[in-house]
C-alpha cells in the first residue's frame, strides 16, 4: 500500500508534464507535446507578397491548402499526418521572414517538413521569381 502511492504520484505528474498546449505560428494555442522543436525559420530577399504567393503554392503542391489567411499571411495545409503553419512577414522593405511550422498528427513537432518546406520555397522564389510571372508548381 505505501508503494502505490508513490508510484501513482510519480505518474500523474509524468502524464501532467507530457501534456501541454502549444503555439502555432498564427498565434493559436494547440493541444500537444509543447517542448519539441517544430520550426524552422528563413530570410529572403524578395518582397512579403511574392514570399506568401510562393509559400501558398509550395503548400499546394506539397498537400491540401486548409488554410489562407492574407491579412497575417498564414498559410495552413495538411500533407500525410502532418499539419504545415507558414507565416510571412516583411522585415524591411524588400526582406522577407518566413516561419514554417509542422507538427505530426499526435501534436508532437516535425521538423524535417518544416525544413523541406522552407527550402522548397526557397527553390520556388529563385526559380520563378528571378525574371518574370510566378509559373505554378507541377
Amino acid at each position: 500500500m505505501n508503494m502505490k502511492f508513490p508510484v501513482l504520484l510519480a505518474g500523474v505528474t509524468l502524464l501532467a508534464l507530457a501534456a501541454g498546449c502549444y503555439q502555432t505560428v498564427e498565434g493559436r494555442a494547440k493541444a500537444g507535446m509543447p517542448f519539441s522543436k517544430d520550426r524552422i525559420e528563413g530570410r529572403y530577399e524578395f518582397p512579403a507578397d511574392q514570399v506568401f504567393a510562393a509559400a501558398r503554392e509550395v503548400v499546394k503542391f506539397n498537400g491540401t491548402l486548409t488554410g489562407d489567411n492574407t491579412v497575417t499571411r498564414t498559410v495552413t495545409g495538411k500533407m500525410d499526418n502532418n499539419t504545415v503553419w507558414v507565416r510571412v512577414d516583411e522585415m524591411e522593405p524588400g526582406i522577407s521572414r518566413v516561419l514554417v511550422q509542422s507538427r505530426r498528427k499526435g501534436g508532437r513537432g516535425n521538423v524535417d517538413v518544416a525544413s523541406e518546406i522552407d527550402k522548397q520555397i526557397a527553390l520556388y522564389l529563385q526559380s520563378n521569381f528571378m525574371g518574370g510571372a510566378p509559373a505554378p508548381l507541377r
